[in-house]
């Protein structure tokens, strides 16, 4: 089995457990404030990868009713949470790798929870992805545990299931983003303490496409 399908299976298998650890989003109340005050089209368009139980999406909406979101996800369990959190958003299966296959143009894109899932190498490829879907100054907000590429692995939860992590790097991110046309808006970094008692940091990069 793949890393991906075994990530799939742990979520939906404990998407209940994961909305009651993992609901509050307030350490990142300001980031997702500055992502929402560049999307000044009324009525935006926004597209979430990894949306989970909806609590990114839920806080988006009570900053911005008027917003028009499609939350996507892998986890089947993790969007019946969704739907039930946030009844005026829609929710789809959706690999975040077949984005273009939406056929659809966005004002701005989520991607919140998804880089610790995705390889270097799609990950760069997912930027590419959003630069064609996104409209004209369209903004993209991306957040992902930080830390030598070369840690990633499998990595053991408060479950006991193992799941591959990707850490990523601010310096190739910063590049592909600018490669695909986006300038830096903010970058950010909130550290932590693990489940291990370890540092962790988090870090978000907000875009704009140029």
């Amino acid at each position: 089995m793949d890393k991906t399908k075994i990530a799939v299976n742990v979520f939906d298998k404990n998407a209940s457990l994961y909305q009651t650890k993992f609901m509050d989003v307030s350490m990142y109340h300001d980031s997702f404030d500055i992502f929402c005050s560049y999307i000044q089209k009324k009525e935006a368009e926004i597209l979430e990868l990894a949306c989970g139980p909806g609590n990114i999406t839920k806080y988006l909406l009570d900053r911005r009713p008027d917003f028009k979101i499609l939350g996507t996800d892998l986890a089947p369990n993790m969007i019946e949470l969704a739907k039930l959190n946030n009844p005026s958003a829609t929710f789809q299966l959706l690999d975040s790798r077949d984005i273009k296959s939406l056929n659809k143009r966005y004002d701005a894109i989520m991607c919140g929870f998804i880089l610790p899932y995705l390889s270097k190498e799609e990950t760069e490829q997912l930027i590419k992805d959003v630069a064609l879907i996104l409209n004209s100054q369209g903004i993209i907000y991306m957040s992902t545990m930080e830390d030598d590429y070369s840690k990633s692995g499998f990595k053991k939860g408060s479950t006991g299931d193992e799941i591959f992590m990707h850490y990523h790097q601010a310096d190739y991110l910063i590049d592909a983003l600018k490669a695909s046309g986006f300038k830096m808006i903010d970058l950010q970094r909130k550290i932590y303490d693990a489940a291990d008692k370890t540092k962790t940091v988090d870090l978000i990069l907000i875009a704009q496409l140029s």
